[in-house]
């Protein structure tokens, strides 16, 4: 029997005529009704892949093994391996999909791509637990490392767990740094972006005596003497974070490129940048001016706590860098992003809860967290931003900081009647039942980042006891958000978390993940297979309000595709976790190709950040450089 297609052509040659839509195909707005395959006329593809199972994320759709794509970028028909081969040109390019799921690129809701560039050029910690001494001998390598630098160079250390010294519980302190071999400034940065510690001379450097005044939104940790410890929380962070030299514009540019194609070679076509200042997007502008710009880029312009109090400044702040970067391609504007608390994990317990929390012998406390922005202002702020057709985006960890997201959405919409801008609350931790069904009113998009539900250190014994029982039982309530008629959408906090996209999506499923210790109430809260898949894909375009261009696989979208080495929808959950990226396409371009050598290169680089220890990130889940960067 004469096969549907010709056999497998060399792959060489597929990036450039598969992108004959050019660069401009993977960041430009794309527009088209979608409709069916067998409407399509007759033209040849830049590119077809069959022998695939398509998973459309459409309801009532037929199955379908394969999707030709236009040469200007966008699907040109969904169908069977017989149907499709009509679109074969002879410079059409062909992939054997091998029976692996062919579906809509990853669209990540809350990420922070530049900042895991910057993290790149520094040395980590890898979130491991250690002994003092076991620590100092970790510091003292990277020293001598950078020996050239005394006496007078920063050494700046990523990924520090701030709950990891050992024994347990043991305090950090500037002393235990000032113990090591150097007169260099010192600053460890947590992974979960809440907390620095430095040892005294960069404390000396930043001028913080035991006279300083926590700043708004933060904390310099003092001894029972009254003095810093070293240790600085959430806003205080900057007071040394901005005395360390930045890196240089180039070296940093280039190391944002190999992230971004790591991101491709794990399937993802879209980020949202979820804080960016005007450093973020002369970043991205310099990566769409070279050619390196490979996602779908929203910025989410962070307002800080004090802008807060001034809707209409902080209106004007943000159109002002929407007009200085609003012609760089590939970047969308009209996204805000604001903190309302902190991370739930002790010691940290600076997220916002209704309910005090618990002391480690089960007894109540007088400390809720901290809100950093109060509800009158959120109201006031969302409605200057929602009459302006901007869309919130709040940092919500506590069930209490959620409700106040609730309910200053629930002002604006009072006041400015405006549906449909899809503001956002994300990470969503902890959700009062109360609350569940309040998305679904309001038009909330709850975007979770379900990497964190599983049963872990961070999960049980740094919460569990401070939190209690009934509460803990309602962490990340995807299902209950879902059951009460939500609209999910998944993010990765990347890289408050490394970037494992898949194993993302199984622990939405089974709760528990390749590196959890159990599940995490799978049986109340596990999602399906299949709306894993869709709050990753439509779930996340419908967030960042590109579900009409993207998120789907149908006729007429742009052609924003991941191609899997293994069928994800039918095969063990567990197994979804090593899925591997064989191509991925943002709007018709291919922007990863495993059979190439860069390719391969991006894949390696990706398994070998999954593969490390895992971050602080685990015990804080949320952060991100709240403070000094703007993560979380």
């Amino acid at each position: 029997m004469t096969p549907p297609y010709p056999s497998p052509l060399s792959r060489r040659g597929l990036i450039a005529a598969a992108g004959a839509a050019g660069a401009a195909g993977a960041a430009s707005v794309v527009a088209g009704a979608p409709g069916a395959a067998a409407s399509s006329p007759r033209r040849s593809a830049a590119l077809v892949v069959h022998n695939s199972r398509v998973f459309s994320g459409l309801k009532g759709n037929a199955p379908a093994r394969a999707v030709a794509v236009g040469r200007d970028g966008k699907i040109l028909a969904v169908g069977s391996d017989a149907s499709l081969k009509r679109f074969i040109g002879r410079d059409t390019q062909v992939v054997d999909g091998r029976g692996g799921t062919l579906m809509s690129g990853v669209h990540d809701g809350h990420a922070h791509p530049m900042d895991a560039a910057s993290r790149s050029l520094r040395p980590s910690l890898a979130g491991a637990e250690q002994t003092v001494e076991e620590l100092r001998k970790t510091l003292t390598g990277f020293l001598k490392d950078s020996a050239e630098q005394e006496p007078d160079g920063w050494l700046v250390v990523e990924d520090w767990n701030p709950v990891g010294l050992l024994p347990r519980g043991t305090a950090p302190h500037h002393s235990m740094l000032d113990a090591l071999p150097t007169r260099r400034p010192i600053a460890l940065r947590g992974g979960d972006g809440h907390n620095l510690w430095a040892n005294q001379r960069a404390l000396d450097i930043a001028k913080i005596t035991a006279s300083t005044p926590d700043p708004v939104g933060g904390k310099i940790v003092k001894g029972a003497d009254g003095k810093p410890t070293g240790v600085l929380k959430d806003d205080a962070q900057p007071l040394v974070s901005r005395h360390i030299p930045e890196p240089d514009e180039a070296q940093l540019a280039d190391a944002a490129a190999k992230t971004l194609a790591e991101a491709a070679a794990s399937g993802i076509t879209t980020f949202m940048e979820a804080v960016v200042g005007r450093g973020e997007l002369k970043l991205y502008q310099r990566l769409a001016e070279s050619g390196r710009l490979l996602q779908r880029i929203v910025p989410a312009l962070r307002i800080e706590s004090g802008q807060t109090k001034d809707p209409a400044a902080a209106v004007a702040y943000a159109k002002a860098l929407r007009k200085d970067f609003g012609d760089v391609r590939g970047l969308r504007f009209g996204t805000v992003k604001v903190f309302l608390d902190g991370v739930i994990e002790y010691p940290a317990q600076t997220a916002a809860l209704l309910k005090p929390y618990l002391d480690k012998d089960g007894k109540p406390t007088d400390h809720r967290g901290d809100l950093y922005v109060s509800p009158a202002e959120f109201g006031r702020l969302s409605a200057a931003f929602n009459a302006e057709g901007w869309q919130m985006h709040a940092h919500a960890i506590g069930d209490r900081a959620v409700r106040t997201s609730l309910d200053g959405y629930e002002y604006a919409l009072r006041k400015t009647g405006a549906r449909g801008l899809r503001n956002t609350t994300a990470h969503l931790q902890l959700v009062d039942p109360a609350d569940l069904p309040r998305f679904a009113r309001l038009g909330v998009i709850p975007c979770m980042q379900l990497q964190w539900a599983t049963r872990n250190i961070w999960t049980m014994d740094a919460l569990l006891p401070y939190i209690g029982a009934g509460r803990h039982r309602l962490l990340y309530p995807a299902r209950g958000l879902e059951r009460h008629g939500a609209l999910l959408s998944g993010g990765s906090d990347w890289p408050v978390d490394p970037l494992q996209v898949w194993n993302q999506v199984r622990t939405a499923v089974d709760r528990s993940g390749a590196g959890g210790e159990g599940d995490l109430y799978r049986a109340e809260e596990g999602l399906s297979r299949s709306s894993a898949l869709l709050m990753h894909t439509i779930g996340t375009a419908r967030q960042l309000r590109m579900d009409h261009l993207t998120g789907t696989v149908e006729r007429g979208k742009s052609a924003d595709l991941v191609l899997l080495d293994r069928d994800v929808t039918r095969c063990p959950v567990a197994d979804i976790s090593s899925a591997e990226v064989r191509l991925t396409l943002t709007g018709g371009t291919v922007v990863h190709d495993a059979d190439t050598s860069a390719g391969r290169a991006a894949a390696a680089r990706t398994t070998r950040a999954a593969a490390g220890p895992r971050p602080t990130a685990q015990a804080a889940v949320h952060g991100g450089r709240h403070a000094s960067c703007g993560c979380g």
